[in-house]
């Protein structure tokens, strides 16, 4: 009893009933349990293995940002693949529309009051009359010229951009990890693409040397220069030399993702043979 020498009105010291010593096969306080569990905790190694990573937040002891599914999803290799390859072609789509919006010359986006507005002769034009009316007519033609390829060049960006997003989502829904199938037809679509767009900009920039050669665009060339206005030469500008910088980009990043597909699928088809394997974001 311990309560048998205790004087009467005396608090109860709670530190007597406690064993100072537990037997063996006792179990232990709570709090020293626990004491226990942390100082024998063992410490992390240096070698995370790709279960290890895709586990969940709470099976690894972290709830940071970087736990979260959609930010998991994103920040993969294959994931910022396709982020670049959203972006360089919507850089294509945007430099390519500077050929589809802009008439140039005298009637072009130097009337809006720009630094080209007074460079380049709308403010103050010497081209008045006669040749004022041939030189709007020489820019709307040579501009009916350049419409084409440029259409084609924003159409074939925007088509990227859709499949790229598209792409994004997929992972996101985790349909690579479901269906392992999506990554080989993924790997078989980024090869067509990186081998299409190979032939499409060397027809993009024949059919511009062939409006920069035609006789329109010399006749042009000719007449602002007469009037002592430069900037109209029959020569390619600088949006347009970005477009076939922007898609060499794209076709390397293109090319990237065949390898990245590849190898997730691979990935994917070892965890899911194991039983107890995690999830992967491919």
């Amino acid at each position: 009893m311990a309560d048998a020498g205790r004087r009467p009105g005396k608090p109860r010291d709670w530190h007597q009933d406690r064993p100072a010593v537990v037997a063996v096969g006792e179990q232990p306080w709570p709090w020293r349990q626990q004491q226990h569990q942390q100082q024998h905790r063992p410490p992390p190694s240096r070698g995370t293995t790709l279960a290890s990573l895709d586990a969940p937040a709470e099976a690894r002891g972290g709830g940071g940002l970087l736990d979260k599914p959609l930010c998991r999803a994103l920040c993969t290799a294959r994931a910022c693949c396709q982020q670049l390859q959203l972006l360089l072609c919507m850089l294509i789509v945007i430099c390519s529309s500077v050929s589809y919006n802009s008439t140039g010359g005298y009637t072009g986006l130097f009337s809006l009051g720009s630094i080209y507005y007074y460079q380049y002769g709308g403010a103050y034009s010497g081209l008045s009359g006669a040749d004022g009316e041939k030189a709007q007519q020489l820019d709307a033609q040579f501009h009916q010229l350049k419409v084409p390829p440029a259409q084609v060049a924003m159409a074939v960006g925007g088509a990227l951009m859709a499949f790229a997003c598209f792409q994004i989502v997929a992972s996101l829904f985790r349909v690579p990890w479901h269906c392992p199938a999506w990554l080989i037809a993924e790997a078989i679509l980024d090869v067509a693409i990186a081998i299409g767009l190979v032939p499409a900009l060397y027809f993009y920039y024949h059919r511009l040397h062939e409006i920069y050669a035609s006789s329109l665009c010399k006749e042009r060339e000719n007449l602002y220069q007469s009037k002592g206005y430069r900037g109209f030469g029959c020569s390619l500008h600088g949006a347009e030399i970005a477009v076939g910088f922007f898609a060499g980009a794209a076709i390397v990043a293109f090319a990237v993702a065949v390898v990245l597909a590849v190898r997730g699928f691979k990935i994917v088809r070892t965890l899911q043979a194991k039983p107890s394997s995690h999830s992967y974001e491919p």
